[in-house]
């Protein structure tokens, strides 16, 4: 098996190594930046440059870029990659991308969309490492019309490299979902450090304000691309989150105790905390 691999930064790094180490399959990669490429070959993450003429040799082929260069690229590349050879993308939005991609039933591949739940605070190959999907979800988004031996296909080559689930779903609802799940988090992060108290928070902070402060730090370009491409549902969740705060606000204002006690249950007894 060959895989070819295009955006060598942390989850397509990871993919890279992961695919090497649990498959010892020949990875083909490449990136924008020459050191990257240059650093993934170095540690054997991939054998050689991904080239299009070398697409036609990879039977998956994973992208791992920005929504609109994921686009841009499939598009660009289509008469290179190879009969019955798989196509996943790992953007965080997924309606976008696969409205653009479409299904057309005379391609000899096949493209999937796609979206590994797994990634750190830092970014980029040096922060990769085979272990990063170990245990995670893949999400799997493919075409309504999409063939049940090549879904088959490409959950187990995912389920290969360590991830704990494969989920297959809809665009539609992936990004409802995950408008919630992890978009909502990165913007109360980010949010959260713009208060003047942030600057003095050492020896003040512990456990909790090191949990909600972990994702503030984002790829600016990346994230910003991301909402704007989920920004009606991402929208939704601000102001029901919003709303929510503002009950807390008004009750702790009034003094009302049993207000602010009921809110404080609602919460705590909520089946939708993740364990």
């Amino acid at each position: 098996m060959t895989v070819g691999i295009i955006g060598l930064g942390l989850i397509g790094g990871s993919f890279a190594r992961a695919v090497t180490e649990f498959y010892g399959a020949e990875v083909l990669g490449d990136d924008i930046d020459e050191t990257t490429f240059l650093a993934a070959r170095m540690v054997g993450a991939v054998s050689g440059r991904l080239t299009p003429d070398r697409l036609g040799e990879c039977d998956f082929v994973i992208v791992s870029l920005y929504p609109s260069d994921t686009v841009k690229y499939v598009k660009n590349n289509e008469k290179y990659f190879k009969n019955d050879s798989i196509i996943v993308d790992c953007s965080g939005v997924k309606k976008c991308v696969c409205d653009e991609i479409g299904y057309n039933p005379d391609r000899q591949f096949t493209f999937i969309g796609g979206h590994p739940m797994a990634g750190t605070q830092q970014w980029g190959f040096g922060s990769s490492r085979a272990s990063l999907f170990k245990g995670g979800s893949m999400i799997l988004t493919p075409f309504e019309l999409t063939s049940i031996p090549v879904r088959e296909r490409a959950k187990k080559f995912f389920a290969g490299l360590g991830f704990g689930d494969v989920v297959f779903t809809t665009p539609e609802a992936h990004d409802e979902r995950i408008a919630f799940t992890s978009q909502l988090p990165h913007v109360i992060s980010n949010a959260y450090v713009k208060s003047p108290r942030a600057l003095e928070h050492r020896g003040f902070s512990a456990g909790s304000y090191k949990d909600l402060t972990r994702v503030s730090k984002l790829n600016v370009p990346l994230w910003t691309e991301l909402f704007l491409d989920n920004r009606d549902n991402l929208t939704a969740e601000i102001d029901l989150l919003i709303e929510n705060l503002k009950n807390y606000s008004d009750a702790l204002k009034r003094k009302d105790k049993k207000a602010v006690e009921e809110l404080l249950q609602e919460g705590t007894d909520s089946k939708k905390v993740a364990k």
